[in-house]
């Protein structure tokens, strides 16, 4: 498996979540250096805390999965 696979699989376990407060995750890329560029959707959009769910949310459940990750950030 490689790493794209695991990250889509590390954001599926993280939609439900994010879908039960109105919003979603849609992955974009990971670039040469693994940064993974994410689009934030729905209700995530215009969250105050969003920024704490891309980071304390959806970049640990990346990095758990892949830990050669370096960031995730909102595109």
């Amino acid at each position: 498996m490689d790493k794209v696979e695991k990250i889509e699989i590390a954001i599926q376990s993280i939609r439900p979540y994010l879908q039960k407060d109105g919003g979603d995750v849609e992955f974009i890329e990971l670039t040469d250096d693994n940064i993974v560029k994410v689009r934030l959707l729905g209700a995530c959009v215009n969250c105050d805390m969003s920024a704490m769910t891309l980071k304390a949310g959806i970049e640990e459940s990346i990095k758990n999965v892949v830990p050669e990750i370096v960031g995730v950030v909102a595109v």
